[in-house]
């Protein structure tokens, strides 16, 4: 499996785990093209999945594409070389029959067509949804509905090649938009929404409200989110207890947190119970705020709203019918540009805010309307899609092996 970039690697994750499960005597590998493939480490250690190539950390995180000055840094940082080594190996394995499921968009895809092998592709970071929702009015929207997809023409070309043995798509509306075009393309579900549910709230929140903050795990730009995120916690007005509950991946770091938090007169105290699984809880006011690591299957469960800078971890908190609120920043990956795509791709149910102040509010509002949370969960439910999809793709794969 060939994956290219931190969302990607979490869906490559979830469908390998369902092939092993059905299959666990198959030998499966993954090859990361964006960062460490740190999502892997676990399986890695368990002994059913083998990481392979080599692999670095971009000054652009992976999104080179999204502007000259990243790409210049990356190239300067040694993508040709690192590319050129990736290419090698997944000939290598080609060559000794190997057969290659590519995960994201053109590049996987490029890498797996071009190599000689038979492979199936999983698109997932593009939706017509993006370019059919909202006003349209832009060049990039006139020419996804001049062509009818989000998909380009190259791709589609990989896409229809003969060794391409099947094309799966996030959503239905994408692949009737590829089919279109004589590509095969089938929509069997979202592996972001599987072994996700809301769930039962825990007696030390139940005062609160609930709050889910996702700042993303890039560094440094992680850490630039939490800081315009705090900022904004500390200007909502609330006369009840709030509970923000900041679900952190391995950055940034707790010196990290503790630094800006302390900046905004936040104090340490003991989390209110145990059972939260908080690496810390510090208070001010009537604000609780718990910063755990790896909760983010239960935290968002509980949760009734989100603050977020991330990417995959902000489609799947609106795939449970929680409506969120984002603060895009000066990037490499949450931009204005890209927080607007984002609010598009998920019909609105994502809000992009200007300004800590403008979060603030906004905040606020959505809070004192159930039923407006209620309608912009529903939206964001209908656009991620149903769980089940890992499965679906696993079935794919092996009915296609055998």
């Amino acid at each position: 499996m060939i994956c290219n970039g931190h969302g990607e690697d979490f869906i490559a994750l979830r469908v390998l785990e369902a092939v092993h499960r059905r299959h666990p005597q198959l030998p499966l590998e993954v090859m990361p093209l964006v960062g460490q493939g740190r999502a892997f480490a676990d399986a890695v250690r368990a002994g059913w999945l083998q990481r392979i190539g080599p692999t670095a950390t971009l000054p652009s995180g992976g999104f080179s594409n999204q502007s000259l000055r990243g790409l210049l840094r990356d190239l300067r940082a040694g993508l040709p070389l690192l590319s050129w080594g990736q290419w090698r190996l997944v000939q290598r394995r080609a060559h000794q029959g190997r057969f290659l499921v590519a995960v994201g968009d053109l590049l996987p895809l490029l890498m797996a067509w071009a190599s000689g092998a038979g492979f199936g592709f999983i698109g997932t970071p593009k939706s017509d949804y993006t370019w059919r929702s909202g006003p349209g009015r832009n060049l990039s929207d006139r020419y996804h509905r001049l062509k009818g997809s989000e998909w380009d023409p190259w791709e589609w070309i990989l896409m229809r090649s003969k060794r391409c043995q099947w094309v799966a798509m996030r959503d239905q509306l994408t692949a009737r938009g590829l089919r279109r075009h004589r590509v095969a393309a089938q929509a069997p579900g979202n592996p972001m929404m599987d072994g996700l549910q809301r769930k039962t709230i825990p007696k030390a929140l139940e005062r609160c409200r609930r709050v889910l903050v996702l700042c993303g795990s890039r560094m440094p730009e992680a850490q630039a989110n939490f800081d315009r995120l705090l900022k904004a916690i500390g200007l909502v007005q609330s006369a009840v207890p709030m509970g923000f509950l900041v679900a952190a991946g391995a950055e940034p770091s707790p010196e990290g947190f503790r630094r800006s938090l302390e900046q905004q007169g936040f104090r340490r105290s003991l989390p209110p119970s145990d059972q939260l699984n908080a690496e810390s809880c510090w208070v001010k006011g009537p604000c609780m705020l718990l910063i755990g690591r790896s909760c983010f299957d239960s935290w968002s469960g509980w949760s009734e709203v989100g603050l977020a800078t991330a990417g995959t971890a902000t489609e799947q908190l609106v795939g449970l019918g929680i409506p969120a609120l984002s603060l895009p920043g000066p990037g490499p990956q949450f931009k204005a540009s890209f927080a607007r795509r984002q609010s598009r791709l998920l019909g609105g149910s994502v809000e992009p805010c200007s300004s800590p102040i403008a979060l603030a509010t906004a905040l606020e509002r959505l809070l004192a309307d159930a039923d407006l949370r209620r309608r912009l969960g529903q939206i964001g439910q209908r656009r991620m899609g149903a769980s089940g999809g890992s499965d679906r793709l696993a079935k794919l794969i092996l009915d296609h092996l055998h």
